[in-house]
């Protein structure tokens, strides 16, 4: 083969998201830069792994180096830490596209949070999130990139400042690795002490000490190299032999993140087929938990092979888990789309899906409140489930965790059930943006006088799941703004006065604003719900929830709203009054028009024709101080 000879370097401005993060990474007080020595060997260590994958179908691709490694070179007199790997490496287009773009949303997220954080908060955010190959340029002037890919030629370099550009050319192969990828970084004055070999070793040792590579450091560049940590995968060692410090760096490092995990799940699964589990349940949420595509983030190793981190392991709904599968069954020599397809990774995503909820019913069942902290980070995204997996969905109602009337906190399906009343057909629910709103509405109030217990939904996920056909322990689940309330079985609290009878004036009157609101409603009826409020807008009985029908129209996916029923209280003071007026009264038709437009505000609506609610109030306001 013929080597490739220098090229002029081409200079390139970065995506517009990239030079957003590398202006935060060079300009945010950072409390912890060591993150990222630990980012740049992690990411080495993935380029090991996807060589070892390649070299299953080509074993050439090794060449006279078939022992997967990493090593770190410090140069004290040059002020430079080069960090190198003898992994897949890459071409000079994968280089532009891996250092010059952002492909995940993720990121974005993360960089929407620290741009919205305070000056010193954003510091803050920095540290607890894994921000790869850009955390160069925290400790670093300049950094530059050769990389040759296994079974090329051809070799490649990258530069940059972190200042908005960088360049990239075809270099002599000499001036790369015989395969893989070396980082150059030229360290900033006050990042001197990353040259220093106590300082180093005691980063990489802490932080990257369990990843799947052996890494060796070299205090000089023409010193000796030793081996500081031995590649030893931490999934395959007996957990009595791990402490609680491995297992949290090795999370660190794995998944991105700089929290503490909340909860590890390490086991051998034996039998019909045999695997190895070790997964993490963060104790902060992740920049990418709602991401549009909600991919999982947990990773398939064959035989300590590692296969991909793009496999569905787990259901969308608990993608916020972190970690990786290690398969003794599945074949080393298939593609990653089979593998996919195959019977016996069916099996596994069922067995751990089902093992990481079974150990979240135990986390409920023995720590009621790291449970509790478990749902305020992820409970929105477990209820997914409720919607999607229906084979597991009893087990998912029994995690579940609800707000709702009695203001005790949060309150399980079984609470519910053990305090519902007698002749309750429904467990009752209540969908909205606002908590506060909702425990105010007026659909409520005969619910309250009642003890009836109504839970207030306010995840948007809420108003799709209790569409979905669910009940838990034979009550179905019933919107309080849908249909009628039929509450008239279950008596009035104690302390409550029955309901009064309507009059036949006010019989009369609700008749009247019937005619006269003619199409803007589907109804007009006397309310059993209603106990203090003169008006509230419910649902038909076989349309949609309000709130559901709200989120399918502001997306498009509904082009007009079924007309609301409009419930008027009999026994409410302004009715009574109302229901006196005289039939040739010129207020009666605007107080007809009010009414509904009373309803709106209280539903978080505006009046449907605001210069004409303005005319009629001024009339009625007018007719009462004459």
């Amino acid at each position: 083969m013929t080597s490739t000879t220098d090229t002029a370097p081409e200079t390139r401005s970065f995506e517009a998201d990239v030079a957003r993060l590398l202006h935060m990474m060079v300009h945010s007080v950072y409390s912890d830069k060591d993150v990222f020595l630990r980012e740049l060997i992690s990411n080495a260590a993935d380029a090991c792994e996807k060589l070892r994958y390649e070299l299953l179908s080509d074993p050439a691709l090794a060449g006279d180096d078939g022992q997967p490694r990493i090593t770190v070179t410090l140069d004290p007199d040059a002020r430079q830490l080069i960090v190198e790997d003898n992994g897949i490496g890459m071409s000079e287009v994968e280089l532009a596209e891996a250092l010059g773009t952002i492909a995940r949303s993720g990121t974005r997220a993360f960089m929407e949070r620290v741009t919205a954080a305070k000056e010193g908060e954003g510091a803050q955010l920095i540290g607890q999130f894994g921000v790869g190959f850009y955390s160069a340029f925290m400790v670093a002037d300049r950094v530059d990139v050769f990389s040759r890919r296994a079974g090329s030629d051809t070799a490649s370099h990258w530069a940059s400042d972190g200042l908005g550009s960088y360049t990239i050319q075809l270099v002599d192969p000499a001036q790369a690795p015989t395969r893989g990828t070396r980082i150059v970084l030229h360290l900033k004055e006050d990042a001197a002490s990353y040259t220093e070999p106590f300082t180093t070793q005691r980063i990489v040792t802490a932080q990257s000490g369990h990843v799947p590579v052996p890494i060796f450091l070299k205090e000089k560049p023409d010193a000796e190299e030793k081996q500081i940590a031995d590649g030893a995968a931490l999934w395959t060692r007996p957990k009595s032999d791990i402490t609680a410090e491995e297992y949290t760096d090795f999370y660190r490092s794995t998944a991105g993140q700089f929290d503490e995990p909340a909860l590890t799940l390490h086991y051998r699964a034996e039998g019909l087929h045999e695997y190895s589990v070790l997964a993490f349940l963060p104790s902060m949420r992740p920049f990418d938990l709602f991401d549009p595509d909600r991919a999982g983030r947990m990773k398939l190793y064959v035989r300590r092979v590692f296969i991909t981190d793009e496999a569905q392991i787990l259901p969308r709904y608990l993608r916020f888990v972190r970690g990786l599968v290690d398969s003794n069954d599945l074949p080393l020599n298939v593609s990653r789309e089979m593998i996919q397809e195959s019977p016996v990774l069916a099996a596994i995503q069922k067995g751990v899906a089902n093992r990481i909820l079974s150990e979240l019913d135990k986390l409920a069942e023995k720590d009621s409140e790291a449970y509790l902290t478990f749902w305020n980070n992820f409970g929105a995204v477990l209820k997914e489930g409720l919607y999607e997996d229906f084979s597991r969905r009893e087990t998912l109602l029994g995690l579940a965790r609800f707000k709702s009337t009695t203001g005790e906190g949060w309150r399980s399906l079984k609470d519910y059930i053990e305090a519902i009343k007698d002749n309750q057909t429904a467990i009752y629910y209540a969908t909205g943006p606002d908590l506060d709103r909702l425990a105010s509405s007026p659909q409520l109030e005969g619910f309250r006088a009642r003890g009836i217990e109504v839970l207030l939904l306010t995840d948007q996920v809420d108003s799709f799941w209790v569409t979905a056909g669910v009940d838990y322990q034979g009550k179905p689940f019933k919107s309080v703004t849908q249909g009628l309330a039929d509450l008239s079985l279950i008596p009035p609290a104690e302390g409550e006065a029955p309901a009064a009878q309507a009059s036949a004036e006010v019989d009369g009157f609700i008749a009247y604003v019937k005619t006269v609101l003619g199409e803007q409603v589907s109804d007009v009826r006397a309310s059993e719900r209603l106990t203090e409020s003169a008006v509230c807008l419910v649902a038909p009985d076989n349309a949609m929830d309000r709130q559901l029908e709200k989120l399918l129209a502001g997306a498009g996916r509904i082009d007009s709203a079924a007309k609301p029923v409009l419930e008027i209280n009999p026994r409410h003071d302004l009715i009574a009054k109302l229901g006196t007026l005289a039939e040739d009264s010129a207020l009666r038709e605007d107080a007809a028009h009010l009414l509904l437009d009373e309803a709106r505000i209280a539903d978080g609506e505006l009046p449907a024709d605001p210069r004409a609610f303005s005319a009629r109030l001024a009339r009625m306001i007018g007719g009462a101080i004459q």
